[in-house]
């Protein structure tokens, strides 16, 4: 059985954690761009973490269920509906045949994510179902398409269902604006003054960021190096091309570069990142990778005791 797609929206797509082990050959990670939403929606299913699920950026995607099963919500406010009731998310609902899913344009945030239970049936490529559409590989089809009109979305249908919601202390504080950063060995090709520019700055979120980068728009930061021989591009790395406005590079980002890195940014500053809007703005704070590891371990190690 499966959820038919009635509406499309802007963007909806397959993803799971992502396809880990294949950078050496030109292919990217993909995975969701809210790490913590995509764990906590498995979480309030008792799916298996890596249980596939759709990224649902800005909404306007409707679902009509062809059986029964239970759904989690996370991630942003998408203004939900099941049939005509307004529904919130980072909580689970019950799914009767004939009802209908709906997300209209964002109350807070811009990414949601919908799991169901057991999780969304593909068929991976090369280990993993997320959805790459630069690289074309992943998603329902495997050539990295996102949802169209009339696709299936299949699962196992059940009629278990055990009403959840994510405690409050867990749930990511998207209105916070300051961005976690781990300073790379690239850091001492800036200079003490460009360095307090970068820290010290609001920027903007461009409208030209997506999936693959998030260009931001504030004070212009410029290296010492002029350039570096192309190098492996990590998750969350900090570009800063010539013009001098930083582009935070995130889960479908190419995986080799040659700009000058301030550092990168943590995976929870990636979740935060990615739920800000075209012309909403944040600030960088650099941490230790002491302090990154104890947050990472914080995260993790709720969602286990929860679990």
């Amino acid at each position: 059985m499966a959820f038919n797609v009635i509406k499309p929206g802007l963007l909806a797509l397959v993803q799971d954690l992502g396809r880990h082990g294949h950078q050496s050959i030109g292919l990217t990670t993909g995975g969701p761009m809210d790490e913590t939403a995509f764990r906590w929606g498995n979480a309030l299913l008792d799916n298996p973490a890596n249980a596939p699920q759709i990224e649902i950026t800005f909404g306007m995607l409707a679902l009509e269920a062809q059986a029964a099963t239970s759904i989690a919500i996370t991630g942003a406010d998408l203004a939900a509906k099941l049939n005509d009731k307004s529904i919130v998310p980072w909580q689970t609902y019950a799914i009767k045949k004939g009802d209908v899913l709906s997300f209209q344009q964002p109350v807070w945030g811009l990414r949601a994510y919908l799991a169901v239970k057991g999780g969304f049936i593909c068929e991976p490529i090369l280990g993993s179902v997320a959805t790459v559409m630069r690289e074309k590989v992943g998603g329902l089809t495997g050539k990295g398409d996102k949802l169209q009109k009339g696709d299936r979305l299949a699962f196992t249908p059940t009629t278990e269902h055990v009403h959840r919601n994510v405690p409050r202390l867990a749930i990511p504080d998207y209105s916070q604006t300051e961005i976690p950063v781990v300073l790379g060995y690239q850091y001492q090709f800036f200079s003490e003054r460009q360095r307090a520019h970068f820290f010290s700055s609001d920027y903007k979120v461009s409208s030209n960021s997506d999936r693959m980068g998030y260009r931001m728009e504030g004070v212009a930061i410029h290296s010492e190096q002029k350039g570096i021989i192309s190098e492996g591009i990590a998750y969350g790395a900090i570009q800063i091309p010539k013009d001098g406005q930083p582009i935070i590079l995130l889960r479908d980002r190419q995986t080799i570069g040659g700009y000058p890195k301030m550092g990168c940014i943590t995976s929870a500053g990636g979740s935060i990142l990615s739920q800000q809007k075209p012309g909403e703005c944040v600030q960088f704070t650099p941490i230790t990778i002491d302090q990154a590891e104890q947050q990472r371990h914080l995260q993790m190690s709720r969602l286990a005791q929860w679990r």
